[in-house]
């Protein structure tokens, strides 16, 4: 009998909404994956996690309370709310292992089919800062093409845009997982020539990283990209923009010297990127910058090879 006054005791001090009882119901109850019980502290229910009020890293119990809550409500101010503490706590490399043995990417992951662009926007953060963990990769590279997929179909500069550019950065950062965006290098320009200024900068941490691995040389120098890409090298380009390029342009060298592609020569289709980087009017750029005012872009600009 002790019982279910227990737990009508401990349901009426969490002061949850209609939407999320169940769910901190099933919590109270020790229903917990892999059978352990989960003893809650009744003064901070799950929601109270979400509201901002709680400012310290949780801890495992509160991660999973915090899990449990946005698997099972359909509340959306409450999933974007859950979704953004998930996200500040992946920022921590211990909380990133411990979400992954929560089983807690599948829940995040989940949420980037959601109708919702914010709740989408902020799913995808989360998994931006899960991505940091090489281990949490394994199991976030499912969703690479459909993050790809949103990237170039939703609406230029927009947050989804920018929050699935910095996740396949993340993504991009070792050789691991590159190779599944093949398909979508020439995509990546097309943003890259048509987006602001933040937008320009997250691309080109992309495609830097993969200008990197000698794997991808060939696709990135066979990516069909428009003359206007050009115009990036001149003198004007904000800095942060023009180092990016330059140093692309470098990777892409480094690496034909490496695979000894330059004695080669492969074949590229006329309006790839090869011919734009090796064609006379990048070389008469790159002869410009070379008495650019920055230091660090004339820097870049003379040790660029001449072709």
């Amino acid at each position: 009998m002790g019982g279910p006054r227990g737990a009508g005791w401990v349901a009426a001090g969490l002061v949850l909404g209609a939407g999320a009882c169940y769910c901190i119901y099933r919590l109270t109850r020790g229903q917990r994956r892999g059978g352990r019980g989960l003893r809650l502290r009744p003064s901070r229910s799950a929601e109270d996690l979400t509201n901002g009020s709680y400012d310290d890293v949780l801890n495992a119990e509160q991660l999973q309370k915090l899990l449990y809550l946005l698997e099972l409500t359909e509340d959306p101010i409450i999933i974007e709310k859950a979704l953004v503490t998930v996200g500040n706590n992946a920022a921590f490399s211990a909380n990133q292992a411990i979400i992954r043995e929560l089983g807690g990417i599948p829940i995040v992951g989940s949420k980037i089919n959601n109708p919702n662009h914010s709740i989408k926007e902020k799913a995808l953060n989360a998994l931006s800062n899960l991505s940091v963990n090489i281990e949490n990769q394994i199991k976030i590279k499912v969703y690479v093409h459909q993050v790809c997929e949103d990237v170039f179909s939703c609406p230029l500069n927009s947050p989804v845009q920018l929050a699935g550019l910095r996740l396949l950065t993340n993504m991009t950062v070792t050789n691991d997982h590159q190779h599944m965006l093949t398909n979508y290098i020439t995509d990546l320009f097309q943003v890259l020539l048509t987006g602001n200024g933040s937008t320009k900068v997250q691309v080109l941490k992309l495609l830097l990283n993969l200008s990197g691995n000698p794997a991808m040389t060939e696709e990135l120098l066979g990516a069909q990209v428009d003359s206007p890409f050009l115009s990036l090298y001149d003198g004007h380009v904000a800095k942060e923009i023009l180092l990016r390029v330059l140093t692309l342009f470098q990777n892409i060298n480094n690496c034909l010297k490496k695979e000894s592609h330059l004695a080669i020569q492969p074949t590229f289709t006329k309006g790839s990127l090869f011919f734009l980087l090796y064609g006379e009017e990048c070389a008469q750029k790159m002869r410009a910058l070379v008495n650019h005012h920055d230091v660090d872009v004339k820097e870049k600009a003379t040790i660029i090879p001449k072709f």
